[in-house]
């Protein structure tokens, strides 16, 4: 009997008070049924992502919990980080990974937002395959909600009850909600001489939008805690596009600015085809981070009557 098994991936706009990410990743694993693969917190970014998967009941109940948790303990007003968000729970992807369609997977995105609008409080935009026209880019949807306030501007495409428009949640901003295939998120440090001006000018290079790679969004960070230099990337299209020959472009350019491109960081889970790729570039033990890893667990731990 086939199983369907989703993924979810919340970016919640905090990663320096691990005991606050600690209540959200136990009221997502309070869901019968939910597995947490991985949490990363970053304290430069102020950002934790956390990648959770099951069937699709739970995996919904899972995220509108967590946005319970956000809402309460994060409050945007004093947030400092140097990643772009506009909520306390940033972003909400949904992934189909075994027996679903990303069609389905829209399905139950926007259902969830209604229930975060409704339960939770907070105004939801939609974004990938669950907008309306499907496929509004999420780093269109940021600028758009970003101008919320201002006339003309984009309205949530969920709201609480009375919600007064052109307005966000006061402490909590807004939550984008979207539905997506697999992608890679990764970060490459740059060594030696590196300063952020060199990195922007390399993620204006490599990514989509500047002419570089096929589906790749980078930015270029400095992370002041580790006094450290990042391009930071999502790879949404991981088998078109070849990760070390975006990491060779890296470093390539970083070396004309008297820098190095050096280590990968990898945010969430990766994608089966590019573990090769990491392979060759010298990451090890990358068997638990691979999709196929933890769809084939979760599968298992639910039995022949899941």
């Amino acid at each position: 009997m086939s199983r369907t098994v989703l993924e979810a991936v919340p970016n919640f706009s905090e990663g320096r008070r691990l005991e606050v990410v600690g209540e959200i990743v136990a009221r997502i694993v309070s869901v019968p049924g939910v597995d947490v693969a991985s949490q990363d917190s970053d304290p430069d970014h102020n950002r934790s992502v956390v990648t959770f998967l099951g069937p699709p009941g739970a995996v919904e109940e899972a995220a509108v919990r967590s946005a319970h948790v956000a809402v309460e303990r994060i409050d945007l007003r004093g947030h400092r980080g140097v990643h772009p968000r506009i909520g306390a729970l940033d972003v909400l992807p949904f992934v189909p990974l075994k027996g679903a369609t990303l069609k389905e997977v829209a399905a139950l995105a926007r259902s969830a937002a209604r229930r975060i609008a409704g339960e939770v409080g907070v105004p939801v935009y939609l974004y990938g395959e669950a907008s309306d026209p499907p496929g509004l880019p999420l780093f269109e949807l940021r600028r758009l909600a970003g101008a919320a306030s201002l006339p003309g501007a984009r309205e949530p495409d969920a709201r609480p009850p009375g919600w007064p428009r052109g307005s966000l949640h006061s402490t909590a901003g807004a939550v984008c909600v979207g539905a997506r295939d697999p992608l890679l998120a990764w970060n490459v440090y740059l060594e030696g001489a590196a300063d952020l001006e060199l990195a922007r000018e390399i993620a204006a290079e490599i990514r989509e939008r500047g002419g570089g790679f096929q589906g790749l969004r980078a930015l270029g960070l400095r992370l002041d805690g580790s006094n450290r230099i990042q391009v930071s990337m999502n790879l949404e299209r991981p088998a078109e596009t070849s990760v070390e020959e975006v990491y060779r472009t890296i470093d390539r350019s970083a070396r004309q600015g008297g820098s190095a491109a050096g280590e990968i960081e990898i945010v969430g889970l990766i994608p089966d085809e590019a573990a090769a790729a990491f392979a060759n570039l010298g990451l090890p033990r990358l068997s638990e981070r691979l999709i196929s890893t933890w769809v084939a667990r979760n599968v298992g731990q639910r039995g022949t009557g899941g």
